[in-house]
């Protein structure tokens, strides 16, 4: 390939990355093809990482939704909870919203004849004249069942950081959470600082920013927290959890080690 090929690739590239984006790393290597090659490997670099965090979400999504299942005693105790606990509103909203996205799910696959045969069930009466087909869908969906582990599944990170927050100190964290980080000398606001880290990296990587440095030093920090002591009493590296991320992480400190020393290079 020749010379003036090559510009325009790394043009049509750099055009396509967007050149706010790679400002920052054009102003550090003077040069828009090593910083295009910087951007590809800080992309690498979050995508091992993000696998590593998913894996933590998973856990607390089930240690926490097992303990709360067990704590209310009921079978839909996210949308049917005990009289005596009340979610706060953004909880609510977010279970309304999970709820719908799992019916909206189970309703995709439906048949077109299955689908009608729930008219029944939200029109009983029959269905009014004029009816919108977006109505009449929405409607439909309000009737299908679906699982406490389908809307689980919906529930984002934010949820169940939310739970280890100082407004559910007396309601969920004395009553049961503190079951799901029972080593003693944890409190809760130690759990809370440590999922929010952990969460605002996931933010950051889901949005194709980058986690380096210190923001990736307290990364790696609150997932070592969460895998040490997650549902033990004697936490440390040896963990069920923290084994089973343990060659990820060392994998994901190597590779952002060596992405550092490449920017520290140019300094």
């Amino acid at each position: 390939m020749s010379m003036a090929a090559e510009n325009d690739d790394g043009r049509e590239i750099e055009r396509f990355l967007s050149r706010e984006r790679l400002s920052a790393l054009v102003a550090l290597t003077g040069a828009p093809e090593e910083a295009i090659k910087l951007h590809q490997e800080t992309l690498r670099a979050g995508a091992n990482l993000m696998n590593v965090i998913a894996t933590i979400e998973i856990a607390i999504r089930n240690s926490v939704s097992e303990n709360l299942a067990h704590h209310f005693g009921v079978p839909h105790w996210l949308t049917q909870t005990p009289v005596q606990f009340r979610w706060r509103e953004p909880e609510r909203s977010k279970i309304a919203q999970a709820l719908d996205s799992a019916r909206r799910a189970s309703y995709s696959k439906l048949s077109q004849a299955d689908k009608g045969a729930l008219d029944a069930l939200a029109y009983p009466a029959g269905r009014p004249p004029n009816t919108s087909h977006l109505k009449r869908a929405k409607d439909r969906r309000k009737r299908i069942d679906v699982s406490e582990g389908q809307v689980i599944a919906e529930l984002t990170m934010y949820f169940w950081k939310r739970l280890y927050g100082p407004e559910y100190d007396q309601t969920l964290w004395r009553e049961t959470l503190k079951r799901t980080f029972p080593y003693k000398k944890v409190r809760r606001p130690d759990v809370a600082a440590q999922l929010e880290k952990i969460y605002q990296a996931r933010n950051r990587l889901a949005h194709h920013e980058p986690v380096l440095h210190k923001r990736f030093e307290d990364t790696v920090a609150a997932i070592r927290f969460v895998v040490e002591n997650l549902e033990t009493p004697s936490p440390g590296p040896e963990t069920a959890l923290a084994k089973l991320i343990k060659e990820d992480l060392i994998d994901v400190i190597a590779r952002t080690d060596a992405l550092h020393a490449r920017l520290d290079a140019y300094r």
